[in-house]
């Protein structure tokens, strides 16, 4: 099976192309901007016709699409999440290769939800922001393509490799700042949202099995739990084996899990650490996710504590 990976290079198509490099029956080719893609294309500012005529030539069986933007302005955002899948769905419908369409969605499509509650795929999409936007127009050109299509809707992807902008890649870069300094008190914000957090190679997973299926529509991809950025924030420092208080500003509590260790006894006048989670989708977020397992025929396999010990050994390899 001849695989077309579009944005084989960024956080989750790194992991998607090494689980299709394992595959002996997958002959893969890689698309993108960088120097290191087997075709350099730019799908933002490329045209339709240019992608066809490489799309017939190549003729792959399947076409899955990894590429995108997380940050920026609308127009960024548009640009390179919907403009870029209207893209490859106009060149698809071009070509004679009669290719199946893989196209990588996100839980930020579905918007704030209920505390307590699972979305499933049949919720009302509400996105809060411009990124989750962009990508439901993505998902709507999908479904509306007429091709043989499915969008998954990755919730939030974790694991190595996880972005030092992201919540969990900022908390790991602030505990090596106050390992390697000695500060005995971390000062953490933002810590009350919850959200879903599903391994990136439990992600690709998901993508191999979905370019094998004749599944098409909206599937969820997660781990079918809410997890308190708080609660990550303590398991990353029991990891690390951080002895030192975790204080979160953004409750009247005061410090979070103070018996991990104990403070310094001089005031610490460090700035506190905010961790952002600018995704549009409130407070709370939970996958529904039996329709991966009984579609796609996958469960998630790696839980939390194993993902965030990789985060942590990518970032304490910078002490």
């Amino acid at each position: 099976m001849r695989v077309l990976l579009i944005g084989a290079n960024g956080y989750l198509g790194r992991f998607v192309a090494e689980r299709l490099l394992a595959d002996p029956a997958v002959q893969l080719t890689a698309l993108g901007r960088g120097d290191d893609a087997d075709v350099r294309f730019d799908l933002a500012t490329g045209s339709p016709g240019a992608l066809t005529r490489f799309l017939d030539a190549v003729h792959p069986g399947v076409v899955i699409n990894c590429a995108g933007a997380t940050r920026g302005g609308a127009r960024e955002l548009t640009r390179h999440n919907t403009v870029a899948v209207a893209t490859v769905c106009e060149a698809l419908r071009r070509s004679g290769c009669g290719a199946r369409l893989v196209q990588i969605g996100c839980g930020a499509e579905y918007g704030p939800s209920q505390p307590g509650s699972s979305t499933a795929e049949d919720a009302v999409p509400r996105p809060g922001g411009p990124y989750g936007v962009s990508k439901l127009a993505a998902t709507e050109l999908v479904l509306g393509s007429g091709l043989d299509a499915v969008v998954l809707r990755v919730f939030s992807p974790a694991g190595p490799g996880t972005p030092a902008g992201s919540p969990l890649g900022r908390l790991a870069e602030a505990m090596r700042r106050a390992m390697q300094s000695g500060d005995g008190e971390l000062k953490l914000g933002g810590l009350g949202v919850q959200r879903d957090f599903v391994d990136v190679r439990d992600v690709a997973r998901a993508v191999h099995a979905a370019s094998l299926s004749a599944a098409q529509g909206v599937i969820n991809i997660g781990s079918g739990r809410a997890v308190r950025l708080r609660d990550a924030a303590a398991v990353l420092a029991r990891v690390a084996g951080y002895g030192g208080a975790l204080h979160e500003l953004d409750t009247p509590s005061g410090p979070l899990r103070p018996t991990i260790g104990h403070p310094r006894p001089e005031p610490d006048h460090t700035p506190p650490v905010a961790y952002p989670y600018p995704d549009g989708c409130g407070s709370w977020q939970q996958a529904d996710v039996r329709t991966a397992r009984d579609r796609l025929g996958w469960r998630p396999r790696i839980n939390l504590e194993e993902s965030l010990a990789d985060i942590w050994m990518e970032a304490a390899c910078r002490i």
